[in-house]
């Protein structure tokens, strides 16, 4: 796995205009300003107002990239389904400046990033039923022994998941990490709120740069997509 960064103190960013080749044809109501794609709560302890998140499209489905990195992945969705919101989780400061310029430099009018650890905001900030889809790319294996409650698939996780989540909405996990991956499999077999279904990523689905990397040096990528039950099923 990549060198884990060094945390940084909140600074402002100033970010480029967006492309108006690509952000013509767009409604403006519906751009952001460049320096408004990060998302700064103002209550840390309340739950997101969505209009507030994407103004004139609160309604469209939302999907939540967990631990989104350089923002490449969200990047990519947002471009190729305009018709879905995106939020992109990151923790680490350099990694929301690289994310908010991909984002304003492409126009995205649908995606949007907020600094914060994935458990804290999908617990205490997501409205409950407000995700359809939650992808989680390659997170942290935290390999000693010591550090596995660290890890973010854990039974607690998936019970807040499974709050906001929207009937019939999904979690897509992608890892190199056979062992986590295992870890996995244990925690979502035991939690009666989710199925797992088969799942084969299609073309549209953006591969990152971790994923590149690994098939690169041939190493397996192990995949698992689970679907929320209802109470009862």
């Amino acid at each position: 796995m990549a060198a884990k960064q060094k945390e940084e103190g909140h600074l402002g960013l100033a970010l480029p205009a967006p492309n108006r080749d690509i952000t013509a044809s767009m409604p403006s109501a519906f751009l952001l300003p460049p320096e408004n794609v990060e998302f700064l709560p103002e209550d840390y302890c309340a739950r997101l107002d969505l209009s507030a998140l994407y103004p004139g499209r609160e309604s469209a489905p939302l999907e939540a990239d967990l631990g989104s990195g350089d923002g490449a992945f969200l990047a990519a969705m947002a471009e190729r389904f305009p018709e879905r919101n995106f939020l992109g989780v990151e923790r680490l400061l350099g990694r929301v400046r690289r994310t908010c310029r991909k984002l304003a430099a492409a126009g995205a009018c649908n995606a949007r990033v907020i600094r914060l650890e994935s458990h804290y905001l999908v617990r205490y900030l997501l409205p409950a039923g407000s995700v359809q889809t939650f992808h989680v790319m390659f997170p942290d294996p935290w390999p000693k022994r010591r550090h596995h409650p660290k890890r973010l698939i854990q039974t607690a996780f998936l019970d807040d998941a499974w709050t906001a989540l929207a009937p019939g909405g999904e979690i897509r996990l992608t890892t190199d990490d056979a062992p986590y991956f295992q870890h996995m499999r244990r925690v979502f077999e035991a939690h009666p709120g989710f199925a797992e279904e088969p799942w084969t990523p299609g073309p549209d689905y953006p591969r990152t740069d971790f994923e590149a990397m690994f098939r690169s040096h041939g190493l397996p990528i192990h995949r698992a997509l689970l679907r929320r039950k209802e109470r009862g099923e």
